[in-house]
């Protein structure tokens, strides 16, 4: 496995062991990194990696990083797996391959008011890429990278596209707004329409609002379930 490169402007540090790159990314962002830095563990049996941005808008609107950094883990990934492998995106930064759950994205801020700007915000993703268990067929609802037909995916590789793409998205968003990443992230999303439980709510998950909160009816009203609930802390 070699060591990823990643576009202008990132940078990465590597980290093995037991460190969690996303508490490690925290650690850099609160001591004054620059925006772009990608921490990254790249372990026999998972991709975990985080990405610390530098957001010049309030939080409410930051936040739009988790759809689009799961949207740029399903583009990614579409362009080094085999085309029959499908990925699709929880609301709470799960991200699914194939219909069940494998990956998973976390997110942490400097900031807590959804009016403020914040100094940083860190998206994490933890990939498994084998079972920890010789029978995976006891959680049948989770898999792994290389359960779902996609051995031949290099984590460094995964990880390089990853970050490519995800700038990708940042330069759609900042240069046409948030619709194109409403468009595409509408079609991966995960259980619209369906009865869910999430902040101890249940409801029909309707769909979500122009920053991408939730939208949950239930038999009294809908509520709006923004995406800062989502913040490491909160």
């Amino acid at each position: 496995m070699s060591t990823p490169t990643f576009p202008p402007l990132f940078s990465g540090l590597a980290v093995e062991g037991q460190v969690d790159p996303f508490d490690k990314a925290c650690v850099e962002a609160a001591r004054g990194c620059d925006g772009g830095l990608v921490v990254y563990n790249l372990g026999a049996n998972a991709l975990r990696a985080a990405i610390v941005f530098a957001p010049d808008v309030t939080l409410e609107d930051a936040m739009a990083m988790v759809p689009l950094c799961g949207v740029g883990f399903q583009h990614a990934l579409g362009a080094l797996a085999p085309p029959e492998v499908a990925v699709h995106l929880d609301w709470a930064g799960g991200i699914r391959i194939n219909g069940a759950s494998c990956a998973a994205m976390r997110v942490a801020t400097s900031e807590t008011d959804p009016g403020a700007e914040p100094d940083w915000l860190v998206i994490g993703l933890s990939l498994p890429l084998w079972p920890d268990s010789d029978d995976p067929g006891t959680m049948p609802d989770q898999t792994t990278l290389y359960a779902e037909g996609c051995a031949d995916v290099q984590a460094d590789a995964l990880l390089e596209s990853w970050v490519k793409h995800t700038l990708v998205g940042i330069n759609t968003w900042q240069e046409a707004g948030a619709a194109p990443l409403h468009k595409d992230w509408r079609g991966l999303a995960h259980g619209i329409g369906e009865e869910i439980t999430i902040n101890g709510l249940t409801g029909t998950y309707l769909g979500v609002d122009e920053r991408f909160g939730m939208l949950l009816r239930d038999a009294e009203t809908t509520h709006l379930i923004p995406l800062t609930t989502l913040l490491e802390g909160s």
